[in-house]
């Protein structure tokens, strides 16, 4: 019984000489103290925190008074300057992030938590969500791009990316297109800001061209006479007197196989372009052959040696 006593391992005691030795040192401390002493730093680092508190308060309702006077001014620069909707709250929209972002970060600085950690968090989350979203990066890329060198606005009549339609909407990342039989096309900013664009409602006045097939044997001059009463007869058709660049032309274009081929061509406004040129057609339909000048089909001479 005694070598199986023996074997137990004995645990150790704790030391209350220690802890007690340290009780007595914080007692030391209070007692020694005074209780205003203490009263009065407390109250310090309370009036100090709170101080703080009310100066952030402070500047996020300034800076947010400022947000909204800025939006504001925007408002009534877009007015001024008639600019396009879409791209008015395309501006105002970043404007605003970015400004309340640093309106956010101004605001916990004064608070004294240190910012620089929290701009590198912002960044890093910043730069993964740009890898991750890396396409969506390239068309709000493409809608600055669009924003700055404006080659449409909303309401124009444009090709892109195989594509015609007017501009209903510009968005942060894309573009939406309305086609003559109301579809709507959504085409990527960044895919439209690298690709050709053809803008037909950018300028006041477009050209139109006609090309006029007639039979060998016509004669020239009474068919230039007889289109030149066909063009001058619709009013939408402009000349020099009326702003256009040039006067309509008339000239024999082309000595084809089957036909000898005329060009038209007049200036009208960028709204009359289809209105007109359906209008022409039917009137060289039906005003040519009343003076006897007829419309040529294929032909093919065919010589057979016996």
């Amino acid at each position: 019984m005694l070598n199986l006593l023996q074997t137990v391992p004995i645990v150790p005691q704790l030391d209350s000489i220690d802890i007690k030795g340290k009780v007595g040192e914080v007692a030391e401390i209070i007692q020694t103290t005074p209780t205003s002493e203490l009263i009065v730093d407390l109250g310090e680092k309370a009036l100090g925190f709170g101080l703080k508190v009310l100066a952030a308060l402070a500047i996020y309702f300034i800076g947010a008074w400022l947000i909204k006077w800025i939006k504001k001014l925007l408002d009534n620069m877009f007015v001024r300057r008639n600019t396009d909707l879409a791209i008015a709250s395309f501006t105002k929209s970043l404007v605003s992030i970015s400004l309340t972002v640093l309106l956010i970060i101004t605001t916990v600085g004064t608070l004294g938590i240190n910012t620089t950690s929290l701009a590198a968090i912002l960044a890093a989350g910043g730069m993964a969500i740009g890898m991750a979203l890396s396409g969506t990066v390239q068309n709000f890329a493409g809608g600055i791009m669009l924003l700055v060198f404006k080659p449409f606005k909303a309401g124009d009549f444009i090709t892109a990316q195989g594509f015609s339609g007017t501009v209903s909407e510009v968005n942060i990342v894309s573009t939406k297109l309305t086609t003559t039989d109301n579809r709507v096309i959504v085409i990527p900013n960044g895919a439209l800001s690298n690709g050709t664009i053809d803008n037909y409602s950018q300028k006041q006045m477009r050209r139109l061209e006609w090309l006029i097939d007639v039979e060998y044997g016509s004669s020239s001059e009474t068919t230039r006479t007889v289109l030149k009463s066909i063009i001058e007869s619709d009013e939408r058709v402009l000349d020099i007197s009326k702003g256009a660049p040039a006067d309509p032309l008339i000239e024999l274009h082309a000595l084809k196989d089957s036909s000898v081929q005329f060009i038209m061509r007049g200036w009208v406004l960028s709204g009359d372009y289809w209105a007109v040129f359906w209008a022409i057609n039917d009137k060289i339909y039906n005003e040519l052959p009343k003076n006897g000048i007829q419309f040529p089909f294929p032909q093919l001479d065919v010589h057979i040696n016996n």
